[in-house]
């Protein structure tokens, strides 16, 4: 696993959900500054959408083991 990863793994539930709200807030302002102007860095949409991802899968993993539980 890499940094990024493990860190969100450390993460609560409500804390992921901040999380998942901030790349999605990210992913809407690069969005925006790209159909406005130039964007330096195009990976950061693959990234940013992989993060979100992540952050979902984690949620949902939690959530099935407090369904569990």
């Amino acid at each position: 696993m890499n940094k990024h990863i493990q860190h969100l793994a450390g993460l609560k539930v409500n804390e992921l959900f901040e999380k998942f709200e901030e790349y999605k807030r990210e992913l809407f302002t690069l969005k925006l500054s790209a159909s406005t102007s130039y964007v330096k860095d195009n990976s950061q949409f693959k990234k940013l959408r992989k993060n979100i991802a992540r952050t979902m899968t984690l949620i949902r993993k939690r959530e099935q083991e407090m369904e569990e539980a």
